[in-house]
């Protein structure tokens, strides 16, 4: 069940919010650090992490899911969100060079039919980051934030399901190892809860990230087969 689209935007706009979305954000630059004209698709409720792309990117687009709803982005520019179908992306075969999922797999009751249209969609050579809650981490437990709605998973899962739906994982990595708190306090430690959650503590981040490129397997010539003839008997008579 996906979180409502103003209470994601909410989220955001807090202390704790904006705390999370600078050091997700710093782990995707640092796995994207360059994506100079390519064309980039954010699908879930990707548009706090997009943003910065925006002036490298020959494009950048966010989807968002019907059961979530959509506001417009940028908010004082021309609009570049749309709601969608997740099982139907509004896109060409080959269209899109980097896909970034998040507040979305987690959420989606139809991941399969949904990862088959980011496959589709995705360019040769192109990469989809999986940005969803831990499943061994704090955020995961408690509902107070979007973070802790829907399935969480750990990264095995995360790529055990992408290897099913023929992507092949290429990275991995984790954030949000500050506790989700709104001290003034914590928050300001921000920095170097990651620092010390990085080296210490990987498996208990807030999120888990993975990355992927599509499967593209070259179909073998068919084995021809001598073709069998069929030959007609004439039917017995009786007398």
């Amino acid at each position: 069940m996906y979180s409502d689209v103003v209470d994601l935007r909410d989220f955001y706009q807090s202390s704790l919010g904006q705390v999370a979305r600078r050091m997700i954000r710093r782990r995707i630059r640092i796995i994207w650090p360059d994506v100079t004209g390519l064309r980039m698709l954010g699908i879930g409720y990707a548009t706090p992490y997009l943003r910065p792309f925006r002036d490298e990117a020959e494009r950048v687009v966010a989807l968002m899911p019907a059961a979530q709803g959509v506001l417009q982005w940028p908010r004082d520019e021309l609009n570049v969100a749309a709601l969608c179908d997740e099982a139907e992306l509004p896109l060409q075969d080959a269209s899109i060079d980097r896909v970034l999922l998040i507040h979305a797999l987690e959420c989606s009751e139809e991941l399969r039919p949904m990862l088959a249209e980011v496959w589709r969609v995705l360019a040769g050579g192109g990469r989809v980051l999986m940005v969803v809650p831990n499943r061994r981490g704090i955020w995961a437990r408690l509902d107070r934030t979007p973070f802790g709605a829907g399935h969480p998973f750990t990264q095995n899962q995360l790529s055990r399901l992408l290897r099913e739906m023929a992507f092949t994982p290429v990275s991995s990595a984790a954030a949000l190892y500050i506790p989700p708190t709104a001290s003034r306090m914590v928050l300001s430690a921000a920095g170097a809860w990651e620092n010390i959650g990085e080296r210490w503590f990987n498996s208990f981040a807030g999120v888990t990230m993975v990355e992927a490129t599509k499967q593209i397997y070259a179909k073998s010539k068919p084995e021809k087969r001598p073709r069998r003839h069929l030959v007609y008997k004439p039917a017995a008579t009786s007398i």
